[in-house]
């Protein structure tokens, strides 16, 4: 793919975009670069991209003229609805993210690539472990916060890039091509951005739409939308389950092995010996088998890993135990499954700290669930009277709404027993209080140290 002199409009200054401006200077592109924050709002960002002398900035509103445009790159949170990306559209300029940029100008890597609603960033995570294990050149990479596009000047044909795709940017795939793609699970999240479940899963199916036989599809049998998808796919499908025994795929037997049985049948190990707690972290772990396996990664080291790995930093990570109370940290529960699942991980009562960036969710399910061990809710965020809402249909007795994390940690804290476990585990996202879940989950973390 040759840039040079092409007029290249880049959407969108966040990480990813900083990262495909500079490599845009190196291919001698003409940049345009837009974003809706204005110059003062991005002032640390553009002091990073002082040096990039052949690009001109667009800041505080969208061109009205795209005329003289050859291909944009859209960042993953700018929707692609917006008038003047349909304008865009209808001069019929392509328009790409940043991870089918990056795709083109690679030097044909091996792309795995993971999404699903819940548990991608803990499977790319063991997935990537599992590859360096076995001495692979391995890159872990995309929405786990490693922009793809920083790995195209030092990837080639013997690297893995174990890559975490979010529906935002699967929505803009023209020619991606995963050799091993999974779909993990599949559950209503950024409907507020997608507007209905069919167009979220079209995205999320678009990691398999241009693999063919050679290829694998790594799908959750257990799930039925995602047991759907497989018949749309062009590449190898092998199901993973820990409900039902498969004829081909990676399932739990009789005695809770874990059994891989694809070319032949081999017992893996006992899911007592996984390091990850919680029947999701098993589908998790199953799928990572699975992706290991038709990359024919050592058996061994992919046992040690699954035995020794640790939880990622902000998803049900544990903080800290005070007086018999337990700390756990799930920042990364951005969406109501996420947060049933890690309600599920726990038999002890749990005082829920929840709320935060409305993303048009239901918390109707969770809430019915989570009256099973939910001992207390503390509600923070823009969402914390939706759920109270709701909460108070279900009939809970204890719920305090709050104004920040010192607020929501010292009432967690007091309402606590000896025993209990509290959870920060929002069920939205944190875009209305921090600029991210991990700072969010830093300022849990700060504040539960902090307690005496």
């Amino acid at each position: 793919m040759n840039l040079k002199n092409k007029n290249v409009l880049l959407v969108g200054l966040a990480k990813t975009g900083v990262s495909t401006i500079k490599l845009l200077d190196k291919l001698e592109s003409n940049i345009i670069v837009n974003d809706i924050k204005d110059k003062e709002k991005l002032k640390d960002i553009l002091e990073e991209l002082k040096d990039i002398k052949n690009a001109e900035y667009i800041l505080g509103y969208h061109p009205e003229n795209v005329d003289h445009i050859d291909i944009a790159v859209v960042s993953p949170g700018v929707p692609l609805d917006l008038p003047f990306i349909l304008k865009l559209k209808e001069k019929q300029i392509e328009i790409i993210g940043e991870v089918e940029l990056a795709y083109r100008l690679s030097k044909n890597p091996i792309f795995v690539g993971i999404t699903g609603t819940n548990g991608k960033t803990t499977t790319t995570s063991l997935v990537g472990e599992i590859f360096k294990a076995a001495q692979k050149d391995t890159y872990i990479v995309g929405n786990i916060g490693n922009p793809v596009i920083e790995t195209v000047e030092t990837t080639d044909e013997d690297s893995y890039l174990i890559t975490e795709l979010s529906s935002f940017q699967l929505e803009s795939i023209v020619d991606f091509k995963p050799k091993v793609a999974s779909i993990l699970n599949l559950s209503p999240d950024h409907l507020n951005r997608h507007h209905t479940m069919e167009n979220y899963i079209a995205a999320k199916a678009n990691i398999f739409k241009n693999q063919n036989y050679d290829d694998f599809a790594i799908l959750n049998y257990d799930d039925k939308q995602v047991r759907a998808l497989s018949e749309k796919c062009n590449g190898q499908v092998i199901f993973f389950s820990r409900r039902e025994k498969l004829d081909k795929g990676v399932y739990l037997d009789e005695s809770d092995n874990i059994v891989i049985d694809i070319e032949e049948k081999i017992v893996l190990l006992n899911k007592k010996e996984l390091s990850l707690p919680g029947p999701h972290n098993l589908e998790n772990c199953m799928a990572a088998i699975a992706m290991a396996y038709v990359c024919k990664i050592d058996l061994e080291t992919l046992r040690e890993v699954l035995k020794t790995f640790k939880a990622v930093e902000h998803r049900l990570e544990y903080v800290r135990t005070l007086h018999d109370i337990i700390f756990v940290n799930d920042s990364k529960g951005t969406n109501p499954d996420s947060t049933i699942k890690a309600i599920q991980s726990y038999d002890n009562p749990v005082i829920l700290i929840a709320g935060g960036y409305n993303k048009d969710s239901d918390y109707n399910e969770l809430l019915a669930i989570g009256k099973k061990n939910i001992k207390a809710l503390v509600l923070m965020g823009e969402t914390a009277p939706l759920i109270e809402e709701c909460a108070k249909t279900k009939d809970y007795k204890t719920i305090i709404r709050v104004n920040n994390m010192k607020e929501a940690v010292e009432a967690s804290y007091s309402l606590a027993s000896k025993g209990d476990v509290v959870l920060l585990s929002p069920a939205c996202a944190s875009w209305d209080m921090y600029k991210s879940f991990e700072v969010r989950g830093m300022d849990f973390k700060d504040n539960v140290n902090s307690l005496k």
